[in-house]
C-alpha cells in the first residue's frame, strides 16, 4: 500500500540524504547530526512556502547527466510514497545559492527520473541557508 503524504513533512519519512556534489555521492542516514541539520534547513525554508503547479517535467537521461555538477539533495525514503497522487522512492532538489523557488524531481523504481515534477515557491525566502547546509555537510 501506497502511503500518502503532504511534502512538508518529507523529512518525517526520509530514511537518508543523500547529497551529491559535482557527481559525488555522500549519504547521510536518518539520525545522524548531519542528516538532522539538513531536515531542519529544508523545513525551516519550506515553513510559508506555496507549492504551485510545475510547468515541465523530468527526463530520466537528462537528470542523471545533470547531476553530475551543481549541488543536489535527494530524500530517501525506502518504499512508496505520493503526494498529491504522484509516487516517489526518492525526491531530488537541485539547489542553488539564490533561488526562490525549485522543482522537486521524482524518481520511482520503474521509471528512474522521469516524469512530472512538484514546484514551490518560497514567498520572498532563498534557498541560500538550505544551499550552504548542503556545501557544508561533512
Amino acid at each position: 500500500m501506497v502511503t500518502e503524504i503532504e511534502l512538508e513533512k518529507l523529512t518525517d519519512f526520509a530514511q537518508s540524504v543523500n547529497v551529491i556534489t559535482d557527481g559525488t555521492t555522500e549519504t547521510y542516514p536518518v539520525g545522524t547530526d548531519i542528516f538532522n541539520e539538513i531536515c531542519a534547513e529544508w523545513n525551516n525554508m519550506l515553513d510559508g512556502a506555496h507549492e504551485m503547479p510545475a510547468f515541465g517535467v523530468s527526463l530520466n537521461d537528462y537528470t542523471v547527466k545533470e547531476m553530475k555538477s551543481g549541488v543536489w539533495a535527494e530524500f530517501v525514503f525506502g518504499r512508496t510514497l505520493s503526494a498529491n497522487g504522484m509516487p516517489f522512492d526518492r525526491l531530488l532538489v537541485n539547489a542553488q545559492p539564490e533561488g526562490y523557488g525549485f522543482n522537486i524531481i521524482r524518481h520511482t523504481a520503474e521509471s528512474g527520473y522521469d516524469g512530472r515534477c512538484f514546484y514551490y515557491d518560497l514567498a520572498g525566502k532563498t534557498t541560500s541557508s538550505f544551499y550552504n547546509c548542503l556545501v557544508n555537510a561533512k
